[in-house]
């Protein structure tokens, strides 16, 4: 993936930071999608591998990610999303579904994952481990839940680049009703609940009040404070 090199030392790094800004310009609430084109597999693969590798707290990556193409499943979904068009429009509805609670088996599944992967124990992170089980087990899973939430919002944000990156429309979504969404996706049963929606797809030509205008955002001066 060719914007992931904006982490590394390489001189093309500016140019392509430039490029990523420019493409975060280019990018907005899509109203209305041209639902005849299709996005390609592979472009649909980055944006997904960019939300598996987004950063998430002590890297439990505490969400799952569901893909859905089925046209029933999708009018289902836009029935709970107040007929939002783009739900039924877009190419593909990625459903952000965070876990219903940070449960020790969850925990240890990923701090064992850990382990495999790089091929030692190491006393800090073990003590860490134990640690985190009595944070989460005092916090409940109200908190937990929570705490989910607020990390699959990292993995919201790393698509929406990354889909602007790859010239992808896409339009992140709250106003739906979660209790349902869940009971469509059978969620509940997986341990998780929905948190954010996001149809990737290609805007169309007519019809979306919304794709000529400026984009709005508040100036540097009233946004970021310096404090040296």
């Amino acid at each position: 993936m060719a914007w992931l090199h904006l982490i590394d030392n390489d001189p093309k790094t500016e140019t392509e930071m430039t490029t990523v800004i420019d493409r975060l310009n280019w990018r907005y609430a899509t109203k209305k999608f041209d639902p005849t084109k299709i996005v390609a597999a592979d472009k649909l693969e980055r944006i997904i591998e960019a939300v598996r590798l987004a950063p998430t707290t002590s890297g439990l990556q505490p969400f799952e990610l569901l893909i859905v193409t089925n046209p029933e499943i999708r009018a289902r979904i836009q029935a709970a999303a107040w007929n939002q068009s783009q739900i039924t429009e877009c190419s593909h509805l990625m459903v952000f579904a965070a876990w219903d609670d940070m449960t020790a088996e969850r925990i240890n599944m990923m701090f064992d994952l850990t382990n495999d992967v790089r091929g030692f124990k190491n006393e800090g992170w073990e003590n860490y481990r134990q640690m985190l089980l009595g944070i989460v087990a005092d916090r409940g899973k109200a908190a937990n839940f929570d705490a989910a939430a607020r990390q699959a919002y990292i993995g919201l944000g790393a698509a929406l680049i990354a889909a602007a990156f790859e010239e992808i429309d896409a339009t992140p979504m709250e106003g739906f009703e979660p209790d349902a969404v869940d009971e469509i996706l059978d969620l509940k049963t997986k341990g998780l609940r929905s948190v954010v929606i996001l149809p990737l797809g290609y805007r169309a030509a007519e019809g979306d009040w919304l794709v000529n205008l400026k984009k709005v955002r508040r100036h540097r001066d009233h946004f970021v404070t310096e404090m040296a």
